[in-house]
Order: structure tokens, then sequence, then C-alpha cells
């Protein structure tokens, strides 16, 4: 907080009333954020949690088990895959 608490100070003098409004405001914009961030939180594990049961479907899938899916990811980290190229690109 930049100052005290809006009302009035030391020696009789009170804030603009608009000052107070504001903080108000600005502490209730801090609470929505602090929900806001909470429910990202949220919504990136269920982001993670729907990725990873994808991936488990797809390498069951082609009928691969913990132990192959381990062997062809180490294989692959010697030989990485070649990048695709746009066939557009290349006849410009």
């Amino acid at each position: 907080m930049l100052w005290p608490s809006a009302g009035k100070l030391t020696g009789g003098i009170t804030l603009n009333a608009k000052i107070t409004k504001l903080r108000k405001e600005r502490d209730k914009n801090c609470g929505k954020i602090s929900e806001l961030q909470a429910r990202n939180r949220e919504i990136d594990s269920q982001i993670t949690e729907l990725e990873n049961t994808d991936i488990i479907g797809l390498v069951r899938s082609h009928g691969l088990t913990p132990e192959k899916l381990a062997e062809l990811i180490r294989k692959m980290q010697g030989k990485p895959l070649p990048t695709l190229t746009n066939t557009e690109e290349t006849k410009e």
C-alpha cells in the first residue's frame, strides 16, 4: 500500500474521497487477479492431465509397451526426425 488507509490523518486532514474509492477498487482487483491465477493453475493441471491421457491412448493404440516406448524414445534422441518443409515455400 502506498499510503496509510484513507480517512482522517493526524491533524484533522482528510484525504480525497476518490483516493479511498480507487484504493478499494485496487484491492478488489488484486483479489480477482489472485482468483484468476489460481483458476489458471487449475486449468493448466487439467490440460496436462488430458494431454497425458491422449499420449497414453496413442501409445496403447500402437501396441507399444512401456519398455518399447522407452526404447523408441532413446533411439529418437540419437537420431532426431528431419524437419518438414512447406513445399509451396520451396517452389518460390
